[in-house]
């Protein structure tokens, strides 16, 4: 499942030029035709027994504009970009990516090829109903296999026959339509009117939909336009308000001819019934359910058929036959899945499956278009405008809808479609396109800093954002995992080091990040990496004490390690360079963690911050699972003046408040070196956190590097000291109240 490699760009064989069809061949006539289909014909009178004339005028509206709003959508997308085979999967694929393309594009080829069931099965059912006595009495299943076979062989070996077929196709739909608004009441049934059960607005909104989703065979046939970024604009609006302009039509005609509820919906063919020639009506109904098979059946192989070509499918199925690139393997495999679905055959369960997977392909088209408007890229030039607003309404319908019709099933098509998002995502595939993750992720980044900016930074929110100072090669691994620890994976970390000048260049900086990014892996580290030229190592780390950072993220928490007695005077210049600017410390040296279940301690004095600093820090450490069962313990010194109850109690009230769980220990110093009492008293501690003093401003150069050598020192034999120093404008004692 790892394997690497570019994918191919929809490569088509050599000399492969598709159809070359233009806007009302290739694109508004398999989208009218798929969408004035078996539901206008078998479900419209259902619907109106169920729901009455004003809410079926609603389920159509809301449909449509949906439709629509998507329609609108893909014409924006069409025109941004050099259109190739694929349809919708082309669209989303280059404009989420690759793995959202595939999430999508394998539930938008299975849609399509269980939409060819779905009007196959309707097709089998107005034969099989229609009192013709060859037909009367067949198996439904057996009239929608051959029927399936025979549009299978139309469609997959020459789509320009199949298209041209629809001319004759959308004259009997007229012809039919005519009829229909010509006649009048049916003749009073000669049996009683079977009582059947009463379907809620979502359900038959589930049934409904699919007559609305014929604008992606038209998209579907991208590769075969002549210019797509004209065509699908054109062709897809202009069948969406053909669409909704009949759909409005007929149920108020259908609800004036018959006022019974109960009738409606007993009986699907009541637009025959109602016909002054009902034989047309007849054949309208045949023609719509064929040719919306076909239009359904030519797109669903193209979808495959780029599927493949990107590598998301088995490749066998990406060949393309003849100068018209014909995806005949790829059809084979969408017949096998059609001719199953149609042997399930019941037409009120496909629908439901085939709305779902249609709303969430519509969901992506339209956030991707309001996503790009909204970021405005320079590569985002589409002739075809539309507001951002609009296309996120699109969005938004669709999602409400898939929840409202099954609120489980859509969760299972969630599941399913992130599913393969993953394994696509694990597979590693890079394409050799580019699209809008990074500007949407830049975007998002723009907002917060924006956001962050204009607010207040309290310590509710705060965390360690770290900067990690190292020499190269890293040898001081311990301060890599104590950033990973500190940072918990929800904190900023970046590993910064210095390079001489004179060896710096853009390819030496790109491979000694790669480098470091390598080490980083083995601690489990996700960070950033900084190299930056200077004259020695001190000055390249002050400079990134000064100017790393955007806006108002900037690195909060230095991490670093211990100073060598001969760069005393450096250090000293540099700790107070980072107090100045506001940089807490921390520093450790290379000893490991021992493997012995020691505590850690805290060494808490009162007089200043680093005390809550440092038990923030312990907090935070052991959110890791490598310090989760280490108990932490709090130490006090009690201070001249100052009793041990009242010490004991001010501790143990604090750590109260504070909802932490620590051991306290409350020692008399008598007098001795607080670095002493420490390396006593903590020589059971698996780690040790001891307080830092600021660097007064009128210290002597090496006076400060001096007295931290000594702490180093004084605690050589203790295990793993970890010395913190706060300099932060924060109220580190406000974290813990």
């Amino acid at each position: 499942m790892r394997g690497m490699g570019k994918t191919k760009n929809h490569v088509a064989p050599a000399g492969a030029t598709g159809y070359g069809f233009g806007a009302f061949q290739g694109v508004f006539t398999p989208s009218i035709l798929t969408i004035i289909g078996v539901v206008m014909y078998l479900r419209f009178g259902w619907m109106l027994g169920n729901l009455g004339l004003a809410a079926s005028l609603a389920i159509v509206t809301a449909g449509s504009a949906i439709t629509l709003l998507t329609g609108l959508s893909i014409s924006a997308l069409a025109t941004n970009m050099r259109m190739k085979g694929g349809g919708a999967y082309f669209m989303l694929s280059r404009s989420l990516g690759l793995e959202a393309g595939a999430a999508l594009g394998i539930p938008l080829a299975l849609s399509q090829a269980i939409g060819v069931s779905f009007y196959v099965v309707g097709f089998a059912e107005a034969l099989v109903q229609s009192g013709i006595p060859v037909f009367s009495g067949v198996d439904p299943h057996i009239v929608g296999m051959a029927t399936l076979a025979a549009l299978a062989a139309v469609s997959t070996f020459s789509a320009d026959i199949a298209l041209k077929s629809q001319y004759l196709v959308m004259a009997a739909i007229a012809a039919s339509l005519v009829s229909f608004f010509l006649g009048g009441p049916p003749p009073a049934p000669s049996a009683p009117i079977p009582e059947t059960p009463l379907a809620g607005f979502w359900p038959v909104f589930a049934v409904f939909f699919p007559a609305v989703t014929g604008i992606l065979s038209g998209v579907g046939m991208s590769g075969d336009l002549k210019d797509p970024g004209k065509a699908i604009p054109r062709g897809t609006v202009a069948a969406v308000l053909v669409g909704y302009a009949i759909y409005m039509s007929v149920p108020v005609a259908l609800a004036k001819f018959v006022p019974d509820a109960a009738w409606l919906r007993a009986d699907s063919m009541l637009l025959q019934k109602c016909a002054r020639w009902p034989y047309l009506v007849l054949a309208g109904v045949w023609a719509a359910t064929l040719s919306s098979a076909v239009g359904s059946f030519l797109a669903a192989p193209r979808v495959v058929q780029a599927l493949a070509r990107d590598r998301i499918l088995p490749g066998f199925l990406g060949r393309g036959f003849g100068n018209s690139d014909d995806p005949r393997f790829a059809a084979a495999a969408c017949f096998a899945l059609a001719a199953a679905c149609v042997w399930v055959g019941d037409i009120n369960m496909i629908a439901p499956v085939l709305t779902l997977f249609n709303l969430s392909t519509y969901g992506l088209l339209n956030l991707s278009a309001a996503c790009e408007e909204l970021m405005s890229n320079p590569t985002w030039r589409p002739t075809f405008r539309v507001k951002a607003t609009l296309s996120f309404a699109g969005f938004a319908g669709c999602l409400v809808a898939m929840f409202m019709i099954s609120p489980g099933w859509t969760f299972v098509a969630l599941v399913c479609e992130s599913g393969i998002y993953w394994l696509v995502k694990r597979r590693a595939l890079r394409a050799q396109w580019g699209d809008m993750r990074t500007g949407l992720w830049t975007a998002l980044a723009r907002l917060a800093f924006r956001k962050l900016s204009r607010g207040r930074h309290l310590e509710r929110n705060w965390r360690p954002n770290i900067l990690v100072l190292t020499d190269l090669p890293i040898r001081n691994l311990r301060l890599l995992r104590m950033a990973r620890s500190l940072s918990g994976g929800r904190g900023l970390v970046t590993i910064g080091s210095a390079v001489p000048q004179n060896a710096w260049s853009p390819e030496r900086e790109e491979a000694l990040k790669d480098s470091v990014l390598h080490t980083a892996r083995k601690t489990e580290l996700e960070t950033e990496v900084k190299i930056v030229p200077s004259a020695d190592d001190w000055a390249g780390m002050s400079n990134m004490v000064c100017a790393y950072g955007f806006g108002p993220i900037l690195p909060n928490t230095i991490v670093m390690g211990m100073p060598s007695a001969e760069s005393a005077e450096n250090f000293s210049t540099f700790m107070k360079l980072a107090s100045l600017h506001r940089r807490n410390i921390i520093m450790a040296d290379r000893r490991e963690t021992p493997d012995n279940g020691g505590c850690v301690d805290i060494w808490w004095r009162g007089a200043n911050a680093n005390g809550a600093f440092m038990l923030a820090l312990a907090f935070m450490l052991k959110r890791d699972e490598a310090w989760r069962e280490r108990p932490l313990r709090v130490n006090m010194i009690v201070s001249p003046g100052q009793s041990r109850e009242s010490a004991e109690e001010q501790l143990a009230a604090f750590l109260e408040d504070a909802r932490i769980e620590a051991k306290t220990r409350v020692i008399d110093g008598g007098g001795e070196p607080f670095v002493e009492t420490i390396a006593k008293h903590s020589s059971d501690a698996a780690m040790t956190f001891v307080g830092l003093r600021l660097p007064n401003p009128d210290e002597a150069k090496s006076s400060f590097g001096d007295y931290v050598c000594s702490m180093r020192d004084g605690l050589s034999q203790i295990a793993c000291p970890i010395f913190a120093m706060a300099s932060e404008a924060v109220d580190f004692k406000r974290i813990f109240s």
